[in-house]
């Protein structure tokens, strides 16, 4: 059981600014234009001590029924809802507005413990608005500024006081080691192996000798075989991070709800509803989940407003942090540049990834269409060829288990590791069948080979001149490696190293 406290007011009060400050993490985005924040988004808010969930909420603001203001509102009243604490944020410098008084009037209906919390306090400039917080008929309001962190002290002493008189301070002091590694998914989780059975592998600069190569051919799953071994010992703990990602108005928010199984995120008619990138756990088959919504990602050409660069660099970002990308495509329609851009950003970043054909539902002569979209993407897309295509209507709810099987199976192979025996018996099959070709007339040697990392699968080749191995004999290893090893639908990474003679001193 967690201590809530979620952060209301106007748009454009500080309320993201003041979210990032407490969560230390610049999440939210922050934009001058009013209504930016559309959805709820939550985590870990830290204040010298004590540690809470926080609920970052769309702007208030009075709208008639059914509009997508009227959604963000209720969106709002669920967050208050289930806090233990609002804190009603309102403009110290602009003073109070009728719809701070409206605001402050409904939710002290509500019954809930709410804080007047006046923002931009900067020095003296927000005396005089601070003062006004009277006429709210709440406490004493508290000024602060979300920019440089200032009156945040005045703050901590309020929740204390708040949580004792409510008996729950001890939700807001935690064992903070516990929580720390409960909650510090933050870290990078590529979780690089070291080449201890190597001695020649340099650990202290291991990319000096190593020419980074991303092969281009993923074919068709083949049966797993016993020569894996167990998925990567070294992997992190937290929970399975599944990134939603797509164009504009693919369905993404939509399949959210579904596995969510509630109207968690935003949806609706309009275009672009989803802004920031939104992360929700949950749990689905007893597995522990971050799921992370994103805003639509459009073509970087036609992107001129700084708001919408905020929102694809929020984007892009999640894909980083992603351990699975679920990139939602329209089932109706052929692969657009920008899906196919979309899918490549994945495979760059070595996350495993599944095609979500949305729409499948209102999808006329479906056998057709499908072979289409998977000859579109064998053609198109060489780093990502033979990666899983699931047909699904998110609106429908049809197809979402067949998608998560996807998903999982291709995380395991994310994982999934060879052993360096099973790898050499394999690599002397191919060398074999088809032996490197002769440079300026001498025979080039692959030597050895190991796995050096997963997450995406990485192999090391220590070759007798790395720069004259030719590409197409890369990807011939690389096919081989999916064929064999059953690690098709994932970028695999090649690396290659000079390999040392044992003879010379």
């Amino acid at each position: 059981m967690e201590f809530a406290i979620s952060i209301v007011g106007r748009p454009n009060v500080g309320k993201s600014t003041l979210f990032n400050r407490l969560t230390g993490r610049q999440h939210a985005i922050v934009h001058d234009r009013p209504g930016v924040t559309r959805d709820r988004r939550e985590g870990l808010g830290k204040l010298a001590g004590l540690e809470f969930r926080l609920i970052d909420t769309a702007g208030l603001e009075e709208s008639s029924k059914g509009s997508l203001e009227d959604r963000m509102r209720r969106q709002t009243e669920y967050a208050i809802a289930n806090s233990d604490l609002t804190l009603l944020l309102f403009d110290a410098r602009s003073g109070i507005t009728e719809a701070d008084i409206f605001f402050a009037n409904a939710i002290r209906r509500s019954g809930a413990a709410v804080f007047a919390v006046g923002n931009k306090c900067e020095g003296k400039a927000g005396r005089d608005g601070l003062m006004e917080a009277w006429q709210l008929g709440l406490d004493q309001p508290i000024g602060v500024s979300a920019a440089h962190g200032e009156g945040l002290g005045d703050l901590y002493d309020a929740i204390v006081e708040l949580a004792e008189k409510m008996g729950k301070l001890h939700l807001l002091m935690p064992d903070l080691d516990s929580a720390k590694n409960e909650h510090d998914d933050d870290s990078e989780d590529d979780n690089e192996d070291d080449l201890a059975h190597d001695p020649s592998f340099d650990e202290d600069n291991p990319q000096q000798s190593l020419t980074d190569f991303d092969d281009g051919d993923i074919n068709p799953a083949v049966e797993n075989n016993n020569s894996i071994g167990a998925i990567d010992d070294q992997q992190d703990t937290g929970p399975l991070r599944i990134a939603i990602i797509g164009r504009p108005n693919m369905g993404k928010s939509t399949l959210a709800n579904h596995l969510l199984g509630e109207e968690r995120v935003l949806t609706g008619p309009e275009a672009g509803i989803t802004r920031d990138a939104i992360e929700i756990p949950f749990t689905y088959n007893d597995q522990n989940i971050m799921l992370v919504d994103t805003a639509g990602m459009r073509r970087k050409a036609r992107i001129d407003d700084k708001l919408e660069k905020a929102m694809v660099d929020d984007a892009l970002r999640a894909i980083r942090f992603a351990h699975v990308c679920v990139v939602m495509i329209d089932a109706r329609e052929d692969l657009h540049r920008q899906d196919l851009a979309i899918a490549r950003l994945v495979a760059e970043e070595g996350r495993a990834m599944v095609i979500a054909a949305n729409m499948w539902d209102i999808t006329t002569n479906k056998q057709e269409r499908l072979k289409e979209l998977r000859y579109q993407l064998d053609q198109s897309l060489g780093q990502v060829k033979g990666v899983p295509v699931v047909t699904v209507s998110a609106l429908k709810g049809k197809g979402i288990d067949k998608l998560m099987d996807h998903v999982f199976t291709i995380y395991d192979r994310w994982n999934w590791r060879i052993s360096t025996a099973d790898l050499n018996r394999w690599l002397d099959v191919k060398l074999e069948a088809h032996p490197p070709p002769l440079v300026q007339g001498r025979r080039l040697r692959i030597r050895y080979a190991t796995q050096i990392k997963t997450r995406p699968p990485s192999f090391a080749l220590f070759v007798s001149r790395p720069a004259d191995l030719p590409d197409h004999y890369l990807r011939y290893l690389a096919a081989g490696l999916r064929d064999d090893f059953g690690l098709d639908g994932l970028p695999l990474r090649l690396l290659m190293r000079k390999g040392k003679n044992p003879y010379v001193n």
